[in-house]
C-alpha cells in the first residue's frame, strides 16, 4: 500500500474526523486429494472518512486514493454527520483525547516467495500425508494468508501506521468407518507474513503425525455420556468460552443492548481461581497473536481485565461507549475493511494460567472428559453458549480412555467459569481465531485448561 500524506487534508476536517487509508491482501490455496482446489490472491483498498458532530457520526468510503476521492469523502462525511445531528439533536459532548503517534510493521525483511512457491510448498505438504497415510479417503491442505494494513490520522493529533500479517496452513484428515467420514483437522501458523511463519513443509510433519494418531483413536471412538461432567476444557476450548460466551458479553455496545453483564459489575461472575483479560498487545511478557497498539479511533490500546479473580470489573470500550460511563477507553474499536466503520471488538481475549499441571487436573477425575479442539459454535448476549467439539477423551479413574466422537458442550458461561476448580499453569494461544461480530475481524483467543462441570451431549 502506498503511503500518503494524509496531514495536508486537515484543513476540511470538520469537529472530530478520523481519515483511515486501508488494504487488505489476502493469498488462498488448497489441495483436495491432491488436486489443486484454490489458487487466489486478492486486494482490496480504499478511504474512509467518519465525523461525530454532538453524538452524531456521519461515514463515507471510496475504493480511490486520489486527492479528489479523498476530498469528497471528507466532505460527504461530514455532510452526513451534520444531517444526522439535525435529525437527531442528541448535543453529546465532545469524545475524550489522548493523542498518540505509533507505527507497527510486522511484514517480514525476507525475500518474498512467489504464488508458485507457496504452491509448491502446499503440495509437498500434501503429498507427504498422501505417501504416509494411504488409508486416508479424503485430506484437505489449505494456505491463507491475511495483510491487513492501515494509516490513521484524527483530528484530534492520533497517528498511527500498522501492518498486521497472519499466515495459516490447515490440514483436515479423513478416515471411513462403517461407511460413515471419521474427520479430524488442525491450523498451524502465527502471527507474520509467510516467510516468518514456514520455513521447511518438514517442520510440519511431527505435528500431522500426531493429528493423525488422534484420527486413528477417534475411529474407534466412542460417543459421550450425555449430561453435566466434569470436564477438562483445554486452552482452545476455553479460549472460544471466553472470547464468544463472556468477551462479547462484556462489549460496551452489546452492554447498551442490555447483555448480560450490564447487571453484575463488581459482582462475582466466576470462580476466584479465574481472571480473564483482553490483552492488547502482549500477554506474560510475548507478544500476542493480533497486537494492536493503537485502534481504529486513534485510541491507545490497553488491556481490559474483564474478570479479576471471578469478579466482572470492566467493559469494553470505543471513545463514544467509555465517555458514557464515565471511564477511560480501552482501545477496542476496529474495523475489517475500509469501507466498514469501526466496532468494539476484542483484541486477545484469554483467562490467565493457574498453579495446575495438565496431569493432575486429569488424575482428579474419576468419571469425566478431557475436551480438546472445538469446531463452530455460538454465543448470545445472555452468555448462553453452545459449542462443537471434535476431538476429545474419556477420563475413567484418573486417566485418559477412549477417544468420543464429534459431540457439543452447552450452557451458561457464567455458571460454568463459577463451577471453575483447577486451572493449568501453561499457556496456548489459538492462532486461527476470527471473529464474526458483523464484520470479520482476525483475533487471539487462548488460554490455559480449566476443570469445570459443563453440559455435554451425546450421540
Amino acid at each position: 500500500m502506498q503511503l500518503l500524506d494524509l496531514g495536508k487534508f486537515t484543513p476540511l476536517f470538520s469537529g472530530y474526523t478520523e481519515l483511515r487509508v486501508q488494504e487488505n491482501r489476502s493469498i488462498s490455496i488448497g489441495f483436495l486429494k491432491g488436486s489443486n482446489t484454490r489458487n487466489v490472491k486478492s486486494a482490496s483498498s480504499g478511504v474512509s472518512a467518519r465525523v461525530y458532530q454532538k453524538g452524531s457520526w456521519g461515514f463515507a468510503s471510496s475504493p480511490d486514493f486520489d486527492e479528489d476521492s479523498i476530498r469528497q469523502v471528507i466532505k460527504a462525511a461530514s455532510n452526513n454527520a451534520s444531517f444526522l445531528d439535525s435529525k437527531q439533536n442528541k448535543q453529546k459532548a465532545p469524545l475524550p483525547s489522548a493523542p498518540i503517534t505509533a507505527e507497527h510493521d510486522y511484514s517480514t525483511t525476507k525475500p518474498r516467495l512467489t504464488q508458485r512457491q507457496l504452491i509448491d510448498f502446499v503440495k509437498q505438504v500434501d503429498q507427504y500425508i498422501a505417501a504416509k497415510y494411504p488409508d486416508l479417503v479424503s485430506r484437505y491442505v489449505g494456505l491463507n494468508c491475511l495483510d491487513m494494513e492501515k494509516q490513521l490520522l484524527t483530528s484530534d493529533g492520533s497517528y498511527s501506521y500498522s501492518l498486521h500479517p497472519r499466515s495459516l496452513l490447515s490440514v483436515s484428515l479423513t478416515l471411513e468407518k462403517d461407511g460413515k467420514p471419521i474427520e479430524l483437522y488442525d491450523v498451524f501458523g502465527d502471527r507474520g507474513q509467510f516467510e516468518d511463519v514456514f520455513d521447511d513443509p518438514a517442520d510440519l510433519y511431527p505435528q500431522i503425525d500426531e493429528l493423525y494418531e488422534h484420527l486413528r483413536h477417534k475411529l474407534e471412538g466412542v460417543y459421550a455420556e450425555p449430561g453435566i461432567k466434569e470436564c477438562i476444557l483445554d486452552a482452545e476450548l476455553g479460549g472460544i468460552l471466553a472470547h464468544e460466551a463472556i468477551g462479547h458479553t462484556t462489549e460496551a455496545d452489546l452492554v447498551l443492548g442490555g447483555s448480560v453483564a450490564a447487571k453484575v459489575m463488581n459482582q462475582q461472575v466466576a470462580s476466584p481461581l479465574v481472571t480473564l483479560v483482553d490483552f492488547a498487545h502482549h500477554a506474560l511478557g510475548e507478544t500476542c497473536p493480533m497486537p494492536i497498539y493503537v485502534d481504529d479511533e486513534g485510541t491507545k490500546a490497553e488491556d481490559a481485565v474483564i474478570i479479576e479473580q471471578g469478579i466482572l470489573k470492566s467493559y469494553l470500550h470505543n471513545k463514544e461507549s467509555a465517555q458514557h460511563f464515565n471511564t477511560a477507553p480501552t482501545g477496542n474499536a476496529r474495523a475489517w475493511a475500509f469501507s466498514d466503520e469501526p466496532l468494539i471488538r476484542m483484541r486477545n481475549t484469554a483467562i490467565l494460567p493457574g498453579n495446575d499441571t495438565l496431569e493432575a487436573m486429569i488424575s482428579s477425575i474419576e468419571d469425566g472428559y478431557y475436551l480438546i479442539r472445538p469446531s463452530n459454535g455460538q454465543a448470545d448476549t445472555t452468555s448462553e453458549f453452545m459449542f462443537g467439539v471434535v476431538l476429545g477423551y474419556e477420563i475413567k479413574n484418573g486417566k485418559l480412555g477412549r477417544a468420543i466422537l464429534d459431540t457439543t458442550i452447552s450452557g451458561l458461561a457464567f455458571d460454568v467459569l463459577k463451577t471453575v476448580t483447577m486451572v493449568s499453569n501453561d499457556m496456548k494461544w489459538l492462532v486461527s481465531g476470527m471473529c464474526g461480530k458483523k464484520q470479520p475481524m482476525p483475533v487471539g483467543m487462548g488460554g490455559p485448561a480449566i476443570k469445570c462441570r459443563v453440559n455435554i451431549g451425546g450421540r
